[in-house]
């Protein structure tokens, strides 16, 4: 089935597609100062929420929102128009690893949160950001980590590699290779994986409720009811969830 039909189905109770909680966000925003006309990137913007609660904090911002989910898109301009329609925000869908901003080095906050895969991993993803980012600029990525090494059968059910990930430490290190200051990271508690994966099983429960004659009720419930398995058997206890927040140009010691 379509693969953003899908995650619009199953993230459509969803304010933050990540596994992190909206008080985490708000967190988060707090670290970030922003000055007035500070230009954002948010790649992967998901329904836009992380990018609208900046405006509305800084209203003199200018953003730019990309992502590949036309439903998503759909969603963030609608709330864009709803919350802060005199804020200067551009949502674009489109393939994050595709933008090429005007000027290089130019935004004052680059971000991507939970989508390293665009970039072919977290080290893509802080490279590829750090491209984007001025100097004297913050740079955010949310990435999964191991809490444990993973069982084979787990890497199987979810479909990835054991490299694929690192560690939280090795996360949070990752950036020194591009000269970039890990200075904080907000880590997903069981509670936010909790109602992040939950939300998601009662999604797609109540869309094959109300559309019973739609093609792909049987291929959403097939999925999630396997991911809900690997979850609760395996994921639960082994992979973990961060927002790292860097600097590019910290203070180097002497």
């Amino acid at each position: 089935m379509d693969r953003w039909k899908f995650f619009d189905i199953t993230h459509r109770e969803h304010i933050i597609c990540n596994p992190v909680s909206l008080e985490k966000i708000e967190q988060l925003i707090t670290f970030l100062p922003l000055r007035p006309g500070a230009r954002i990137l948010d790649i992967a913007t998901g329904k836009g929420e992380f990018l609208i609660r900046l405006a509305e904090r800084y209203p003199e911002i200018t953003g730019t929102g990309v992502d590949l989910s036309p439903y998503f898109i759909a969603d963030a301009r609608k709330k864009h128009q709803e919350r802060t329609p005199d804020t200067r925000l551009h949502f674009l869908e489109m393939d994050g690893a595709r933008y090429v901003p005007e000027t290089p080095e130019s935004f004052d906050l680059a971000a991507c949160i939970g989508a390293s895969w665009i970039f072919g991993g977290h080290r893509g993803t802080l490279s590829a950001l750090n491209k984007m980012a001025a100097p004297e600029s913050w740079i955010v990525a949310g990435e999964p980590y191991w809490r444990h090494e993973p069982e084979r059968e787990y890497l199987e059910a979810i479909g990835v590699k054991r490299n694929d990930f690192g560690t939280h430490y090795e996360n949070a290190d990752a950036g020194r290779e591009f000269g970039l200051e890990p200075v904080y990271t907000l880590v997903s508690s069981q509670d936010d994986w909790d109602r992040y994966e939950g939300l998601q099983w009662y999604a797609a429960e109540t869309w094959a409720s109300d559309y019973r004659d739609d093609p792909d009720v049987e291929a959403v419930l097939n999925r999630v009811r396997e991911g809900r398995t690997a979850y609760l058997r395996w994921g639960r206890e082994t992979l973990g969830w961060a927002i790292y927040v860097f600097r590019k140009g910290s203070t180097a010691l002497s």
